[in-house]
């Protein structure tokens, strides 16, 4: 059964006279392609958008009006001039303009869009010398929305012979205790999986509860980028409550490695996600994908799983590779993804806003027939057309990291079922609150 749930949280209370009536969503963010989170930090500026639908949603012909707000210190600033563009979801703006605040306020009609997407408001103004910016974004019948990416004719047969091949390759990999994550309530390991025969290996910490039960286990790749396996506990919640925890990286680097080794070695690898894309059968990403599938063997061999649950769950890439690791393995009973890295990379080929990396926005040379006919094997699309295990996905609306057109791509084509956790202000990160949820759901779907 398809369900979707709307989830309209802020992280930071706001005064109770800043929230009445219609603000039942506020957008509050830094810089237009901030990482950050959207309510600022220790800022004197706080600005407030809020779309006349309440879910940020219009069906296609529907005029979008923003109220827009501006506060320094909690007071509103006054005749103040506003700089907006409009454009659609990652491409640049086809709209511009001037607009006064009273009292700190103003209101805008974004106009339409006729065909699925996502319309994104920019603004900025100057106060004191310094620039201030901010963003929100609206969509358009996004449940309309379809991939521009195709799957290829031999796309399962391609990674079903990959498997099979990466199978004859027997499981093998070391473990050391690492008590500095062990807790009275779980054990902690680092593993060190070889990948193929030629050395090519990934590390992971493993989380094992203690009490000498069986347990479901849970597979977690990381987000993009080479560097170590970042606060390790962060996700404590899953070991110490019955729940067999993998963190893994995806460079062969172990994660005790100094920042400034990890920075050799990024200049050292390099744009991974470009290396070897000119064949399918080069491509960086390759081992990746089934390295994350070996790593389903290691937890399936451990004599504490409880022989039923296996499930996936990552954001970003690691949304990503969730996602497709859930669909090269029929052990995986539950998939739980944050906004999806790689996927419909080659829509910017359309004239419509893609998926991270977004090499082609960058370069438009690399959309060469090679790294096109490569990235319809890797991407994400292809892989959530084939899912049949349950799934879980989030995803926020101001995303320009991993964008909401192409969170609703993928989830429009996952054909088993699934539920939507939306949170319209996030920009690329998830609340504390939505990471539980996923430990919670993956909890009410054990067998």
């Amino acid at each position: 059964m398809q369900k979707v749930c709307p989830l309209y949280i802020i992280s930071n209370l706001l005064t109770m006279n800043l929230i009445k009536s219609s603000l039942t969503i506020l957008s509050l963010i830094t810089g237009i392609f901030a990482m950050a989170e959207n309510y600022p930090y220790r800022d004197d500026m706080l600005w407030v958008t809020v779309p006349d639908h309440s879910d940020w949603l219009y069906k296609t012909g529907e005029n979008a009006v923003i109220d827009i707000q501006l506060y320094r210190y909690g007071m509103p600033v006054d005749t103040l001039t506003v700089d907006y563009a409009i454009g659609d979801d990652e491409m640049p703006a086809d709209t511009s303009g001037k607009l006064s605040l009273k009292d700190g306020k103003a209101s805008l009609d974004m106009g339409t869009m006729n065909e699925p997407g996502f319309r994104d408001l920019r603004l900025t103004a100057v106060i004191d010398g310094v620039k201030r910016s901010h963003h929100v974004k609206v969509g358009f019948s996004p449940e309309l929305l379809q991939p521009y990416t195709q799957q290829p004719d031999d796309f399962l047969d391609y990674w079903r012979d990959a498997v099979e091949k990466d199978k004859l390759f027997p499981l093998t990999y070391t473990s050391e205790p690492v008590e500095k994550y062990s807790t009275d309530k779980m054990s902690c390991s680092l593993v060190k999986l070889q990948l193929n025969p030629d050395g090519r290996a990934m590390y992971g910490y493993l989380f094992i509860p203690k009490g000498g039960g069986k347990y479901p286990a849970v597979l977690t790749p990381p987000g993009a980028g080479v560097k170590t396996i970042k606060d390790p506990m962060r996700h404590r919640y899953y070991g110490e409550g019955g729940v067999i925890r993998l963190e893994i990286e995806i460079h062969g680097l172990h994660p005790e490695l100094s920042e400034e080794q990890f920075a050799t070695h990024r200049k050292e690898i390099g744009e991974y996600l470009l290396t070897g894309v000119e064949d399918p059968d080069t491509y960086y990403m390759k081992d990746v994908y089934l390295g994350c599938r070996r790593f389903l063997d290691l937890l399936a061999s451990l004599p504490e799983w409880d022989g039923r649950n296996l499930f996936t769950q990552g954001g970003s890439q690691g949304g990503a590779l969730a996602i497709t690791t859930a669909m090269l393995d029929p052990r995986v009973t539950g998939c739980a993804a944050n906004h999806p890295a790689l996927s419909d990379m080659s829509r910017y080929v359309d004239g419509k806003g893609g998926g991270y990396p977004h090499h082609i926005r960058k370069d438009p040379s690399l959309a060469t027939p090679e790294l096109l006919r490569t990235y319809r094997y890797y991407d994400v699309v292809n892989f959530a057309r084939n899912l049949k295990c349950p799934v879980r996905m989030a995803w926020g609306y101001n995303d320009d990291t991993c964008p909401p057109s192409t969170g609703y791509i993928v989830y429009n084509l996952i054909p088993s079922p699934k539920e939507a956790l939306i949170t319209p202000i996030n920009e690329h990160w998830t609340s504390e609150e939505t990471e539980r949820g996923h430990y919670r759901w993956i909890m009410e779907n054990l067998k």
